[in-house]
C-alpha cells in the first residue's frame, strides 16, 4: 500500500512509452555518442509505472542509472525530461537547479539542449551556475538586504546572434557590462 504524499506528475503507460522513443534522440544531442533506452517497467498496480533507463555514455559500456556518476546521472534524468517533454508538450518548464551537478562540459551540453527546443516551449530555470545565467535571455535574481527585506532585480540580456553555445559571446559583454 503507498500513501499519497501530494502532488506529483502522472504519466500512462503509452506516454512513457513515447518518452522512451525520444530518449535515445535526446540522450544522443544532449552527450555526444551517447545512447539511451527508457521503457515501462512492469507494475504491481495497472495505474503504477516505473521506467527503467539504461545508458551507454560515450566511449563506455552500458550501464544502469544507479551505477553512474553524479554528472552522469543528471544528464540522463535531463535527457528522459526532454524526451518526456516531447512526449508531452507544455509551453513552458520549470527546471530547478538540474545542472547543479555537471562539469562544465556538461553545462554546455544542457545549455545546447534549451538552445535546440527553445522554440517549442519557453523554459524558466532555477540557477546558481554562471553559465546557465549568462545564457539566458532574461534574469531575475532575489537578494536580501542587511534589513532582512528580500529584493527582486531583474536585467534583460541583449540578445544572441547565436543559440547554440552563445554562453561564451555572451560571457563578454554580461562581464563587462
Amino acid at each position: 500500500v503507498r500513501e499519497d504524499t501530494g502532488p506529483r506528475a502522472v504519466l500512462g503507460g503509452q506516454e512513457v512509452e513515447d518518452a522512451g522513443d525520444g530518449v535515445a534522440e535526446v540522450a544522443a544531442a544532449a552527450a555526444a555518442e551517447a545512447a539511451a533506452e527508457a521503457e515501462a517497467d512492469a507494475a504491481q498496480e495497472p495505474d503504477d509505472f516505473g521506467v527503467e533507463i539504461e545508458i551507454t555514455p560515450a566511449g563506455k559500456a552500458m550501464k544502469r542509472l544507479s551505477l553512474l556518476s553524479g554528472g552522469e546521472k543528471s544528464m540522463t534524468a535531463i535527457a528522459f525530461l526532454f524526451s518526456v517533454f516531447l512526449a508531452k508538450p507544455c509551453p513552458f518548464y520549470i527546471l530547478d537547479e538540474v545542472e547543479a551537478a555537471l562539469d562544465d562540459l556538461n553545462i554546455g551540453r544542457f545549455l545546447d539542449l534549451l538552445g535546440t527546443y527553445a522554440d517549442r516551449a519557453q523554459f524558466i530555470v532555477v540557477t546558481h551556475q554562471k553559465r546557465t545565467m549568462e545564457a539566458a535571455d532574461i534574469l531575475y535574481g532575489v537578494s536580501m538586504g542587511d534589513d532582512g527585506v528580500s529584493k527582486v532585480v531583474s536585467r534583460r540580456l541583449p540578445p544572441r546572434e547565436i543559440v547554440r553555445g552563445a554562453e561564451s559571446a555572451r560571457a563578454a559583454s554580461v562581464v563587462a557590462g
